[in-house]
């Protein structure tokens, strides 16, 4: 092959090569776009959601007791089974780090319909806080929380570490069960 000829393939390849990067790049930027606007979209969910628990008679108390805290929004439907799944944010509340989740659970029984409802996690110390956001923590605790009202009172107490709340447009949910649940990191966290 002349000189030439390997001139003008050398030179075709380098475009070849430029031109996918570039296609590349823009996949990765849009993907990037993708994910904050997400992670926006969650902020914005998880302000309302912190807002509306600390409106709750107690909910403010038991907030500043936490070192770290975690808001989901979720929906739960079933016919005969049931499912649940959500998205949310963990919030280191000492340096503001986020990281953002998603939760899922399933069940049997006696179930007709759709529900939505949120759940505010709070971590009384930073070691719990941080077992949980680093994410694949799968719950076995059972919390209480007072009964169904707008001024259903929020209790302070943590068991083992942790404060489960969990209401919808009712108030607190009583005996609020989240055996089974399974938390995890989500792809929208921006990568380091």
């Amino acid at each position: 092959m002349t000189f030439s000829k390997r001139l003008v393939w050398a030179s075709m390849s380098a475009i070849l090569l430029l031109t996918s990067a570039q296609y590349a790049g823009a996949d990765d930027a849009k993907d990037k776009e993708k994910a904050a606007k997400e992670r926006a979209e969650v902020d914005q969910e998880a302000t309302r959601i912190l807002k509306d628990f600390q409106g709750m008679k107690g909910g403010t108390e038991a907030y500043n007791k936490a070192a770290g805290y975690a808001v989901f929004k979720v929906t739960k439907a079933g016919l005969g089974v049931s499912g649940a799944g959500g998205g949310g944010v963990a919030v280191d509340k000492k340096t503001g780090a986020r990281t953002y989740m998603r939760m899922g659970s399933a069940g049997a029984g006696l179930t007709f319909g759709a529900s939505r409802y949120d759940i505010v996690i709070l971590f009384e110390t930073a070691e719990k806080f941080q077992a949980f956001a680093k994410g694949g923590w799968d719950s076995s605790a059972t919390a209480q929380a007072a009964a169904g009202s707008k001024s259903a009172e929020v209790s302070s107490t943590f068991f083992d570490g942790v404060a489960y709340y969990q209401f919808g447009n009712k108030g607190l949910m009583a005996s609020a069960d989240v055996t089974g649940t399974k938390f995890w990191v989500d792809d929208i966290n921006e990568k380091k």
